[in-house]
């Protein structure tokens, strides 16, 4: 991916610090964004001396504006913008133990505005500044799709963010799909499941290898990944 422009969404911690990483190593000049800046670059601290290079920008994807900014900063960093990963989340109380008959108002309008509506704004604001090929991503997960008890306006949340990628394959020119890691170690899964390192190859791979057509209005899970790849 030499000498293109990624945004990667939430890039302070797991998945989204290992795809950045992935992609820096692949050469791609990389501006990542994340709500606590002391977080944000300290993994990009972490993560320097790369192929590519990695630029902090404090933004919230809750916040229109702060992702309007982003995706101009990148543009003026990297020029056209062809990749971008929706990867900013939250989960609130803990993983399996939040059922929707208990769920707060607070917790489920937060979920669907991070969640669901970070990916919107995340993907609208990017069109302005994207290369004619871009590729856009969505980071989920099968409790979009399958039931779970316990995971309450979280797995809507999901759900919603799925439905968003969707959308944008369907009205835009660009290639835009979802890519459902499997379980990883994070914070939501009490550290358990793949590395995040070790699912970050799975995007690379959807933003630039895989077939358009494998990757667009689609679902990239581990499996669909791994057959591709053997």
């Amino acid at each position: 991916m030499d000498g293109t422009t990624a945004v990667v969404t939430g890039a302070s911690r797991g998945i989204g610090k290992a795809v950045a990483a992935a992609l820096a190593d692949a050469g791609a000049q990389v501006i990542v964004c994340a709500r606590d800046t002391d977080e944000l670059e300290a993994a990009v601290g972490a993560i320097s001396d790369r192929n590519g290079e990695v630029t902090p920008f404090r933004a919230d994807v809750r916040d229109e504006f702060d992702v309007e900014r982003l995706m101009e900063t990148a543009a003026e960093i990297g020029g056209e913008i062809d990749a971008v990963v929706a990867n900013a989340g939250v989960y609130h109380g803990d993983a399996g133990q939040t059922p929707l008959t208990e769920e707060s108002y607070a917790a489920f309008d937060d979920h669907l505005r991070t969640n669901a509506r970070g990916a919107f704004a995340t993907l609208r604001e990017s069109l302005p500044h994207l290369a004619d090929d871009a590729r856009l991503i969505v980071s989920s997960g099968s409790i979009a799709r399958d039931t779970y008890p316990g995971y309450g306006s979280y797995a809507v949340s999901k759900a919603a963010a799925e439905a968003v990628a969707r959308g944008f394959s369907e009205d835009t020119d660009y290639v835009v799909g979802v890519v459902d890691p499997g379980q990883v170690e994070t914070e939501l899964t009490g550290g358990t499941g793949h590395a995040p390192a070790d699912v970050a190859p799975q995007f690379c791979w959807a933003l630039d290898e895989a077939p358009a057509e494998a990757v667009d209005g689609e679902v990239i899970n581990r499996k669909v990944w791994r057959q591709a790849e053997s």
